[in-house]
């Protein structure tokens, strides 16, 4: 896939499954910080919110991953976590399984604290 230039053209380059689950994540991203700006951020869609990075997403072969844009906001969350495979700065899930609206308000929460 090429470098996306926006939020848009990233997710049309998906299989129906994976952009309809991200446009779900989008949507719900959205809702939870209205004011956050979409961008690309290492080529993958993300959302800045007062200049930070504060959350993005990727599509890859066999999984989908929510990017916090911070290891410490995993560590922070790593109960919470514990359904999801992990690494220091990634969340992994499936379209099967996605991220909970509540586990996703409590990420980008956490991450907004600590960008202030």
């Amino acid at each position: 896939m090429k470098k996306p230039r926006s939020i848009d053209a990233y997710l049309r380059g998906l299989e129906p499954e994976q952009r309809r689950a991200l446009e779900k994540l989008r949507k719900t991203i959205k809702s939870i910080v209205p004011d956050a700006e979409e961008t690309i951020s290492y080529n993958m869609p993300a959302f800045r919110l007062d200049g930070k990075v504060i959350a993005g997403f990727i599509a890859a072969k066999d999984h989908l991953s929510y990017f916090p844009f911070s290891g410490r906001t995993v560590t922070t969350l790593k109960a919470d976590l514990t359904e999801f495979s992990t690494s220091s700065g990634t969340i992994r899930f499936s379209v099967d399984k996605p991220l909970p609206v509540s586990l996703l308000r409590k990420l980008i929460k956490t991450r907004v604290a600590e960008s202030r």
